[in-house]
């Protein structure tokens, strides 16, 4: 809106009347993770919180009989006019919508939490129910939350009690004593210290909720006001203009007009966009090390003070940056910084009106020129971004908001601002270009310690969205600077605090644990402890061993290069720590092939090797398969018929087929993704079949591989005592290692078992024989190796080989 005030300035502005605050986003989820926290503590610590909740009400049962029957109607009483009292406030206050909100948060409030205390009742929810009353397991009728103090809570989260303590304080108090109450009644309303605590923090959290998404009403400061808070001696402001363009730091812009017809650049920092970011940072601290990440403050007071400090930094450096001319406070929530106003274009206005030529090499030495001075200080300014590198109309260049960077930098911080400007020159006006210009002005040996930098994890979080669109910046750039490095390599550099690999290691780790535990609460364990004959169990490790050899020379096959035996059996051995967080399937491919590379193989030769041996291994394991059912045919007296449901099935899949192949889009999808491969495998495949010692070896190994599963298989069925032919057996181990193969599932859990176990069955063997040998040939050949794998693991990178 644009409008003529009585003190003559112009003002024009969009200032927003409803708000989203990031710091209640942020809030809500702490609360829903609290929640999450207290529920997960009383479902696994049931009998100590049982107990601590029986000191308390022994405790409170001390108290005066007279405070023990007056309190109960004071607190109550409380409850009801409390809220009555907050609402009579807001009318007063001339606020009758936020007081319309408040009740329908409250009511919204009221009733999630009644149905969720009803779902709590429910018998699949039990086991929760149980802990949070604290009670014995079957009781019910019992009211676990309570669905008024939520609502309360709700309606005075929706209603806002910060800077009014009077009224906080009398909204906790009462809220204490009606808990304090309630607790000492437990012994007739199941009331726990638990149950309260999850109703607050309900009410608490859907009150967040809502005024995140409804938003909240704006109480930041106008344009008039922040004029006002500008006036000077030597600044009289005529004219405010918002600049929609966006904020730095969470921030609103202005432009300021002075009757002496200057102007002003001026960034507001409002307490309510403080929080905004707060859960990416926090992701990039947990993630990077502290050198690399940005802690930006939460309140205003230290993000106004850290900017100021940069900018005076940057100044005291003569750096060609604007100059801070005031520091204003503009109300309570508020803060303004005033710099000095250029007229100009940015690289990022360059860059979109497609002028990349129109930056000049004497600009571009400019810049580094600036970032230079600021280093000669040792400041940096950690966000050399197009949008924050101006070409003034007089032909200067600024550097505009110094405010992320460091002072008294380290070399590494250093380091990082000059790789970033780097990067962000290769987007803007060119790989080629930006590489000259940097060993220009750096000169090759320094650039030895900045290459490593050259990541996206480094790099400002817009350049880092650009380069996802723009893959082959990077990988080029690295190209033609590591061409001027002598000897062509530098040292890498650590910048992840927690790297990728590392966190699925941990997943993996924690996946384990918990699928282990799974499989050891099986009733069939103790069968399998009690009655298996360990000679035979013994005998299935030597087996479960052979058929690592067998994968090492199968591998060892179908690769032209040379590959040591004892390092590709390791990669093999890791493989089945891989296999917990990755499809039976996919995980050993993956490492394989990662494994290779690391052998000076190309990546596409790799990949090729790799699907060779899976496709020759494919054709080698149905081969089998389709003799041992023709042997397993004739040689047992009980045919081996597969259950009804697998001839639906095989229906479905051969519809599916026939769709597939019937359609021209199903052609040609089929067509796009197999054509690559074959492209690949068959050269390969034809490669190798040249090569009679190496295909002998290869599909020796893979016979090898079944040989040793199949016998294991035997093994384990052997210690309980009941005999089954080895050819149903090798049906069984190979029907079922096919299925598992083709669920999602790490290492095909579930489907594995479930088709072994069954097709045993099917075969002869009693029930609870045939889940006892499954369970012991899962052990054996699944969960055993995976400390051993981990172990490979390690050893493999710390070695350069993974």
């Amino acid at each position: 809106m644009t409008s003529q005030q009585q003190t003559s300035i112009l003002v024009e502005d969009h200032l927003e009347r409803r708000i989203r605050k990031p710091v209640d986003l942020l809030r809500c989820l702490v609360a829903c993770i609290e929640i999450v926290a207290l529920a997960v503590a009383g479902v696994a610590a049931s009998a100590t919180t049982t107990g601590v909740e029986t000191d308390i009400v022994g405790a409170s049962g001390r108290l005066p009989h007279a405070v023990l029957l007056v309190a109960p109607t004071i607190a109550r009483f409380a409850l009801l006019i409390l809220p009555v009292a907050l609402g009579v406030r807001e009318l007063v206050r001339r606020q009758p919508q936020r007081l319309a909100e408040a009740i329908a948060t409250g009511m919204l409030a009221s009733a999630a939490v009644a149905i969720t205390d009803a779902i709590l009742q429910r018998s699949f929810t039990e086991r929760l129910y149980d802990a949070v009353i604290m009670a014995k397991a079957g009781t019910t009728g019992v009211h676990a939350l309570d669905w008024y103090l939520a609502g309360l809570v709700a309606y005075a989260t929706i209603i806002g009690l910060t800077g009014y303590p009077g009224w906080r304080n009398a909204l906790w108090l009462t809220v204490t004593v009606y808990c304090v109450v309630e607790i000492v009644h437990a012994g007739t309303s199941h009331t726990t210290v638990l149950s309260l605590l999850i109703t607050l923090l309900a009410g608490r959290a859907i009150g967040l909720a809502v005024r995140y998404v409804a938003g909240s009403m704006s109480q930041r400061p106008t344009a008039e006001e922040i004029a006002a808070a500008l006036e000077g001696p030597d600044r009289q402001v005529t004219a405010m203009q918002r600049i929609l363009s966006g904020g730095t730091g969470g921030s609103r812009q202005y432009l300021a007009t002075m009757l002496d017809g200057k102007c002003l650049d001026v960034a507001v920092y409002d307490m309510d966009q403080q929080a905004a970011g707060a859960i990416y940072r926090l992701y990039r601290s947990i993630r990077v090390r502290g050198q690399v990440s940005r802690r930006a403050p939460l309140s205003v007071e230290n993000a106004v003070e850290r900017r100021a400090l940069l900018s005076y930094a940057a100044a005291d450096a003569g750096a060609p940056t604007p100059r801070l001319r005031a520091v204003i406070p503009v109300g309570v929530e508020a803060a303004v910084l005033a710099y000095d106003h250029y007229d100009g274009a940015t690289l990022a206005d360059i860059t979109l009106a497609g002028e990349e030529s129109g930056c000049s090499d004497a600009e571009l030495r400019g810049i580094w020129d600036a970032m230079r001075a600021l280093h000669g200080q040792r400041v940096t300014h950690r966000h050399l971004t197009a949008d924050r590198i101006l070409l003034t109309n007089d032909g200067r260049i600024m550097l505009l908001d110094p405010g992320d960077g460091d002072v008294a930098a380290t070399d590494l911080q250093l380091r990082l601002d000059t790789a970033q400007l780097i990067a962000e020159l290769s987007l803007t006006v060119g790989t080629e270009r930006a590489a000259d210009l940097a060993l220009d002005k750096a000169g090759a040996g320094e650039l030895v310690a900045v290459v490593p930098l050259l990541h996206p994890v480094a790099l400002a979080r817009s350049t880092r969205a650009t380069l996802r669109r723009r893959r082959e910046v990077l990988p080029a750039l690295r190209k033609r600077l590591l061409a001027a490095v002598p000897g062509g390599e530098v040292t890498p550099v650590r910048l992840e605090r927690v790297r990728l690999r590392t966190l699925v290691t941990i997943v993996a780790t924690m996946a384990a644990v918990y699928l282990l535990a799974g499989e050891l609460a099986k009733s069939s364990l103790k069968v399998v402890l009690r009655s298996a004959d360990w000679r035979w169990g013994l005998f299935a490790l030597v087996l479960e061993a052979v058929t690592f050899v067998g994968a090492t020379l199968s591998l060892q096959g179908f690769i032209a290069d040379r590959l040591p035996f004892v390092r590709t059996m390791l990669a093999q051995l890791a493989g089945s720590f891989v296999k917990l967080v990755t499809p039976a399937a996919v995980g050993g491919a993956a490492l394989n092939i990662r494994y290779l590379q690391r052998r000076k193989i190309p990546a596409a030769a790799a990949a090729a090797s790799v699907g060779v041996w899976q496709a020759v291994s494919f054709v080698v394991h149905m081969l089998l398969l389709t003799v041992f059912i023709a042997v397993s045919g004739t040689q047992h007296e009980r045919d081996l018929k597969p259950p009804s449901w697998s001839y639906f099935v095989l229906a479905g899949l051969a519809l599916a087929a026939v769709i597939v192949f019937g359609i021209p889009a199903g052609r040609r999808l089929l067509r796009a993704r197999v054509t690559p491969v074959l492209d690949q495998v068959l050269p390969r495949l034809l490669e190798v079949a040249q090569q009679p010692r190496k295909l002998a070896k290869g599909i020796g190994g893979g016979l090898l591989v079944s040989a040793g599963y199949i016998l294991c298989l035997a093994t384990c069925v052997a210690a309980f005592g009941p005999s089954v032919p080895i050819a149903s057996i090798a049906v069984v181990y190979l029907t079922g290692s096919a299925l598992g193969s083709l669920f999602p599932t790490p290492g095909g859990l579930g489907a594995v078992e479930f088709a072994l176990t069954s097709g045993l069955t099917l075969a002869g063997l009693p029930a609870a024989a045939a889940g006892s040998a499954v369970l012991l040939f899962r052990l054996i050949t699944f969960w055993l190796p995976v400390p051993a794998g981990w172990v490979a693991l390690n050893y493999l990178e710390r070695k350069q080989a993974l």
